[in-house]
This record gives structure tokens, sequence and C-alpha cells, in this order.
């Protein structure tokens, strides 16, 4: 497993050591000096550097999982009694007063942003100085400063994507400066933006595009990183939150600053194409591509291989579509929160807690089997989507041969049933009975079955259970379980493709590269082209060729390829799409319920509300305002 943890917890120091060096560094000054004498003191710094990227594979800290409605939570959960701070966020509940995964300050899962951008400082002004560190050769350094660049970059990224225009803090300030030096002001986000923009490319520019010693250095940065991470920031910057967004027209400074552009700037989709291709470019250089399972020994239908190619795009460890992996941030605690007891021997097993239940929203979001929406398929009726229906043998690879469901969990697209699985769903595992994908796993859901009783607060709220972050080399007996780690991963090349497409949709409309990255995912998810679905299977045929159409089609085909990873959070933010998503209710299914009848009557577990344009920017911390008289406040709160 050395391979697979980041080089701050693996090949630099142990954890006693690490506990020493966060403990004291920077603070005091003659062990700043001491961690610069030696290359294996300095690369300690930089390993605390990077100790503040964050813990997104955590279900509890990455605010995407459960900020949205995506993902719910069972009420019934009492296990520890805590707060859950991004749920909170999502029932609507975020503080002024102390906010929640707050990041500006650090606290309640945000890390400390600023403390990281300081020490990142510290680094640069002492590795930059050839004086010190003799016995660090000049690439190395070259690369160091280039990696606490990039960090220093990112950590800038991350705090202007949840709290808009921030105070750039290019340099510390010195510690004898006057109290008046020391209350920064918010930058313009433009002037934000170039400089995070800025400093990504120097960085790309003295980084390595892969890792040569994968055995003790997968995790750390490089180009490929770097410039997907600016075509992150471009698309953001580009969207309409950001983009002559009339809710910030009179956000300003106290000194009477304008923080944004009062009009939206259209050339900024097209800087934000170049860099989702600049980054796409680079990627496939470096050979990264789209995921495919491989042949296995068993003998596994197409539907199953399409599926799994799907599935362990997510969870096979460095894999060749993954851009950049966080190994600081490993998932058996989410795999745990996922997993269905998919067995009768299982019916107590708490390893299996399959709390993390996906919304009926994120149910119908998936298209039908001819890659359209289900509200717009000609061919198949979903009019009475709640219904039920009983499935034939041909559908077994999917759901039980004979069981009864929901009319909705049929005739639907491979990503579906790749990243959920519900009441009859079938849930391939390499440990499978049969070992093979006919007569292997199936979930039975209802509160009588083996897989919905509660078990000490371990009972999924709407009877969708995510079965995309569950590594298939599982492996348990009644007991045990024993969960195959695997890093988190960051950036997908799907997502740049994604982004690309969106990008060149917003910049010049509807094009042949604009399907052509599109349906490079959809060749994956095992469903036609856009042009072939949209021509043969929607009631609005002509939908992919205006602007405006393929713009919907773009948004649905990101909620569904990104399903659960926690990127719908931010694109509903930047989307300025939040309002109406976020204020509405959360359904699912009836799961107290041990009849078929009653259980798949839907039901409302909560009715969000959202407050526009508040709740699309974090709070800075009411004390923060009383310390520092030059920050202002983010609109609405």
């Amino acid at each position: 497993m050395k391979r697979y943890y980041i080089f701050l917890f693996g090949l630099l120091f142990t954890v006693s050591s690490c506990k020493k060096y966060l403990d004291v560094v920077p603070d005091n000054v003659a062990t700043i000096d001491d961690a610069f004498t030696l290359r294996s003191e300095a690369e300690k710094y930089l390993a605390t550097c990077y100790s503040y990227l964050p813990d997104d594979g955590n279900p509890e800290h990455n605010v995407g999982f459960l900020g949205a409605d995506e993902i719910w939570f069972p009420s019934e959960y009492r296990e520890y009694d805590a707060t859950i701070y991004s749920w909170e966020i999502a029932r609507g509940n975020q503080s002024v007063s102390d906010p929640y995964v707050n990041t500006w300050d650090g606290a309640y899962y945000g890390k400390y942003m600023f403390g990281a951008i300081r020490n990142c400082n510290i680094f640069l002004d002492n590795i930059s100085d050839l004086s010190k560190v003799p016995d660090l050769g000049l690439d190395e350094r070259k690369r160091w400063i280039a990696e606490a660049k990039f960090l220093k970059a990112y950590y800038h990224y991350i705090l202007l994507r949840m709290y808009g225009p921030i105070p750039i803090t290019d340099k510390n300030i010195d510690v004898s400066a006057e109290p008046e030096d020391v209350k920064v002001k918010r930058q313009t986000f433009d002037s934000c933006v170039n400089y995070i923009a800025n400093l990504l490319d120097t960085a790309a520019a003295g980084l390595p595009a892969i890792i040569s010693n994968q055995t003790t250095e997968l995790g750390r940065a490089t180009s490929v990183i770097a410039k997907a991470v600016k075509a992150k920031l471009l698309v953001l910057a580009a969207s309409p939150l950001f983009n002559g967004n009339p809710d910030y027209a009179n956000f300003k400074n106290s000194d009477g600053t304008n923080l944004f552009d009062a009009s939206a700037d259209a050339t900024k989709w097209q800087r934000a194409a170049d860099a989702c291709k600049d980054a796409i470019d680079a990627a496939e250089s470096a050979g990264l591509k789209l995921y495919t399972f491989p042949t296995t020994a068993f003998n596994l239908s197409s539907q199953t291989m399409t599926e799994m190619s799907i599935r362990q795009a997510v969870c096979d460890r460095w894999n060749d579509e993954e851009v950049w992996g966080l190994s600081n941030s490993l998932t058996a605690s989410l795999q745990q929160a996922c997993m269905a007891r998919v067995s009768s021997d299982l019916a107590t097993n708490t390893n299996f807690r399959g709390m993390f239940s996906a919304t009926m929203k994120m149910a119908e979001m998936f298209y039908s089997k001819n890659g359209v929406p289900i509200s717009e398929d000609k061919t198949l009726d979903f009019s009475n989507k709640y219904s039920l229906r009983t499935a034939v043998d041909s559908e077994r690879f999917d759901i039980s041969s004979g069981y009864t469901t929901a009319r909705l969990n049929f005739d639907r697209e491979p990503r579906f049933y790749a990243d959920m699985c519900f009441d009859g769903g079938v849930w391939y595992l390499y440990n499978s009975p049969t070992a093979s994908d006919s007569g292997t796993y199936v979930l039975q859901a209802k509160s009588t079955q083996y897989g919905g009783s509660d078990i000490g607060g371990g009972i999924n709220a709407t009877g969708y259970f995510i079965k995309k972050f569950v590594d298939w080399n599982i492996s348990f007996t009644e007991s045990g379980v024993t969960y195959r780690n695997y890093e988190w991963h960051e950036i997908r090349l799907a997502d740049l493709y994604l982004l690309y497409a969106e990008a060149l949709n917003e910049s010049s409309g509807p094009s042949d590269e604009v399907y052509t990255y599109l349906n490079k995912i959809r060749e994956r998810a095992g469903i036609p082209s856009i042009q072939d679905a949209w021509t043969k299977y929607s009631k609005n045929p002509t939908e992919y060729q205006t602007q405006a159409g393929l713009r919907n089609i773009i948004k649905q085909e990101r909620g569904i390829e990104l399903a659960f990873e926690g990127s719908r959070f931010w694109d509903l933010r930047r989307w300025k799409d939040a309002a109406d998503a976020l204020n509405a209710p959360v359904q699912g299914w009836t799961v107290n319920e041990g009849d078929a009848e009653d259980y798949y009557q839907k039901r409302t577990l909560y009715v969000q509300e959202f407050q526009s344009p508040r709740d699309y920017l974090w709070p800075i911390k009411q004390y923060d305002l009383l310390v520092n008289s030059n920050l202002v406040q983010n609109p609405g709160w």
C-alpha cells in the first residue's frame, strides 16, 4: 500500500515527526531556520504545505457530498449524536456567526487556507534562497518551488470558489507590521482570477508532466494537474455567478472599489475553452484516456462490462483517467457509508451502512437507455414511472429476474445501474457467488428484508444506494468486511471533456467539436451520440442544435457523469441554478414499509431552502469583520 499514500504521509516522515513539524512551523523562527538547513528537513516543510489539501474522499469533509441535493442522510442516524456540517448547509442552516466548513479561519471541516498559503510563502522564500539547503540540487529545487507555487494557487482557488473576491496573499505580512497594514482587503474578482491563473502557469512550467517515481511520489503536483486546475478556474470565472451577475453590481470594498465588473464578458468563455483544451492536450500527451474495464477471467455480459467501466473509473487506483488523485484522502469510510447489505448473511453486519442515499431527483435525472431524458423519450413511456413492473430474464444483469420494482428503474442508461442500486437491483462484485454477473448479488431493500432493516441508524433514507464509490474488490464475511482503499479522484479526464464542451458552446455555440467531446463520454457510457439520440428518440429532436438547448444537455450530462462526486454542489452555484434546484423537496421511496405497494410510494424527506443571493457565497465570520474593518461581508449575510 506504500505507493498509495501521498508522499507527505509515507515517504517524508513518521506520524510523530509530522505532528512535531505541524506544531512548531512556522511560528518558531529558529525552527524555520533549522528546517532549511538540509534537504531532508526542507522536504518535511514541503509536506506541511501539502498537508492542507482537502480531504474530499471523506464522507463528512467533502461539502459537495451532502451539501446539495444529490445525497441525503437518514434522520434516524444517532450513533454519534454529532452535527454533520456539510449536511447542515444543505438543510439551510449555515451561520454567519460561526460558519460551517469554514476555510477562511479553518473550522468545522474547513482547512485553514490562509495558514496553508502562509506556509507556502515561507517555503518559497527559503527555498528560493540558494544559500539555504545546500544539499538540494537545482533541478529538484526548481520542482519544489513549482509545487509550492501550485499549492499556493490552489489554496487561493479554494477560497475564491467559496467566498468570491478574496485578499491575495502573495507575500506574508511581516510580524513587525503596523496594525493597519495587517487589515487586508479583498481584491477585485478578476484580479484574483488573473493572479491565480498566472501562478498556475508559472508552476506548470516547472512541474513534470507525469510522476516517474510511482512507488513514493504519486499524488504530487504535475503540470497536467496545474493546467486542469487553471481550466476549472477559468470556467468558474466565465460562469454566470461571477460574470456580469447583477446581484453583485453594488458589491464594493469599504473604499468604494467595485469587486465585480457590471457587465458580462463573453471573451471569458473563449479563454476558458482555450485553457480546457490545453489541459486536455497535456493530459492525453501524458497518456491519460477515459477508463475502460479490463477483460477478466469471468464471463461477464456486455452490460456489466460497460457498467464496470463506469464504476471503476472512480474506484480503480491510479487509473488512466485520473488527472489528480488525492492520496492523502482514502475512501474506506466513504465505501462503508455507501455499501448495502446485499445478502441475507449480512443482515446484521454494521460494516455495511448504506446511509449515503441518492435522492429521487438524481434517480430521475439519468437518461433512458436511448440516451435522452426520460421526460423526452418518445419511444419509451415513463408517464407512470412510480407504478410497479416485474423484471424479465433479459433484464437480469440489472434487475433480478421475476422481481417487482418501480417502472422508474427499468429501461435506463448504464450509468443509472453503475452508479446506484435499488430494491431488486443487481450489485455485481468480484466475489460473486456464481463467479459471474448471472445469479449474483441482489439488493432487497424493503424494511422487512435484509438490505432495508435499520441497524442503529444504518439505513438508506430514499431507497437508492450509491454503488459508484464502492470498489468491486470488496471482500466480506458474515461479521467483517475489507474495503480496498483507493485515493480520491479529485479531477477526472471526463470532467475536463465536459468543461471544454461547455466553454465551447458558451463561446461560439453548437459545433462538431462540442459534440465530439460529449460523445467520447457517451460512448464509454454505452449510449448513442448526441446527434443520434436526439434525432431518433427525443420529442425535441433539434434541441442539441441551439446554444440554449445544448447548454441544458451539457448541464444534465455533467449531472449524470459526475453524479455524487461533489461537482453538482459547485456547478449549481456557478450556473446560478441553485436558487431553483435547492428550493425543492428532497424525496425518496417510503423505505420503512415492507410491502411493495406501500414501499413504492414517493415521500418527502425535507424541503430545502436556499436564499438568493445570500447562499451562493460563504459568509465571512462576523468576528473577522470586527477585527478587520477593511473587510466587507458577502451580499445577504
